[in-house]
């Protein structure tokens, strides 16, 4: 039984200091439930709790004029009967005491009793406007390309299905309905809508939108999504075939584009890097490419050596010293890199179904088969893969720069030996005359 009575809610006054100042009232009802009366005179309730060890007090509303409310049920108004007691903003001490006991009991369950209270309150939105919320959230810490891709593909393969749906109301059923008309059609891009489903739906959570976690793969496997056909890698060329393409291609004009894609060859750089490499990341005295953390896909600064072939093309490509200005292979448009499509059109016009991507294979094929004294971390990071775990990479810093150096001289070697001193390296034997 409470301690406070309707009469004593409605003439509960302030306190008064020592020197008869009016000071705020705390009035105990009894279970964490206190009226608290300002200076001013305005009531409200509310409830002391423990949450995880640690006081909590949480505001439960205004106190409600219990002739108002009686006169409203008196005359019929049901109206009040409809706002859920948590959206309460005017209380009577039976509804303050109703509204205290059911936030106490969740606390004591260990729950969080003002995000219950607030529950309510918050605004859920639809997944469509979540995806336009999470994309403002991480855009920043993303590549503009990366950014496009996660609110075109959402728009394009998750909106039609999930789009007007409270995010609180999506499971794994209507996670599953989004993608299964792209799940075995484009596989790859099925599992980043799926990944990017659950951004949406995580940042929903940590923001009070819902309360369930998205939906793992395991739920959206045993909600009806079949098998995925295994994935492919990128086609590359076999390393023994390298040496013959490099010369036929060599043996042409050296356009933008060939010399890119000739360069992406010696080099076992992603074509992005490739693309976008400028002229003052080039010491063709050191035979170093220092390539920007921008131009990289880990967004980690990458050192390459340049083998002489390597060497050799950038300057047939760019004989002008005074010229070596901007991009390397610009594009068309003045000031633009060249697109991925350019170099994969030079295989193409060669006949070759590769991709400029699977340069990278064959250079680590061959240095597996070729260089096996060369150790294979060294072969993983010269085409900028990490290697090893967490503790590893903190403690062994090394680049092995050097050894590097010795895997693409002896892939330039063998890929372009024309251009690799190779022929410097033989003495003509001179006739002798008696």
């Amino acid at each position: 039984m409470g301690k406070l009575t309707v009469a004593k809610v409605r003439s509960a006054k302030p306190g008064r200091n020592a020197s008869g100042q009016p000071i705020k009232a705390a009035l105990q009802d009894g279970d964490g439930l206190f009226l608290i009366v300002t200076p001013g005179g305005a009531k409200s309730w509310m409830l002391r709790v423990q949450v995880s060890g640690k006081r909590r007090d949480i505001g439960l509303g205004a106190v409600d004029t219990e002739s108002a409310g009686m006169a409203a049920f008196a005359a019929g108004d049901d109206r009040l009967a409809e706002v859920p007691l948590m959206l309460r903003k005017n209380l009577s001490l039976a509804e303050a005491r109703e509204k205290a006991a059911a936030l106490r009991k969740l606390a004591k369950a260990g729950g969080d009793p003002k995000v219950e209270r607030d529950r309510l309150r918050v605004k859920v939105p639809t997944f469509a406007e979540a995806v336009t919320e999470t994309y403002q959230a991480f855009k920043s810490g993303w590549s503009e390309r990366t950014a496009k891709a996660f609110k075109a593909s959402l728009e394009e393969h998750a909106n039609p299905k999930l789009g007007q749906l409270k995010v609180d109301a999506i499971g794994s059923a209507e996670v599953v309905a989004a993608l299964a008309p792209i799940w075995t059609a484009k596989p790859v891009m099925a599992r980043k809508v799926r990944s990017r489903i659950g951004q949406v739906l995580a940042l929903a959570k940590s923001r009070g939108w819902r309360t369930d976690a998205p939906p793992d793969a395991r739920e959206l496997r045993g909600g009806g999504l079949s098998n995925q056909p295994l994935a492919g890698n990128f086609e590359a060329m076999p390393y023994q075939d390298c040496p013959g393409f490099f010369a036929s291609e060599w043996g042409k004009e050296l356009t933008s584009s060939r010399a890119a894609m000739l360069f992406a060859l010696l080099t076992g750089n992603r074509s992005g890097s490739v693309r976008n490499a400028t002229w003052d990341q080039i010491d063709l005295e050191a035979r170093e490419w220092h390539c920007p953390p921008e131009n990289m896909k880990s967004k980690r600064a990458h050192d390459v050596a340049l083998s002489d072939a390597a060497v050799a093309l950038l300057r047939r490509f760019q004989p002008d010293a005074a010229l070596r200005t901007g991009l390397i292979f610009p594009g068309a448009k003045r000031g633009r890199p060249l697109s991925d499509m350019s170099l994969t059109k030079i295989l193409r016009l060669a006949g070759r179904e590769e991709t400029v991507h699977g340069w990278r294979t064959s250079f680590r094929s061959w240095a597996g088969e070729q260089m096996p004294h060369i150790p294979w971390n060294v072969a993983e990071l010269a085409i900028s893969h990490r290697v090893g775990t967490t503790v590893e990479k903190a403690y062994n810093r090394a680049d092995y720069l050097a050894m590097r150096r010795a895997l693409f001289d002896g892939w330039g070697l063998f890929v372009a030996p024309a251009l690799s001193g190779a022929a410097s390296n033989v003495t003509p034997i001179r006739g002798v005359t008696a």
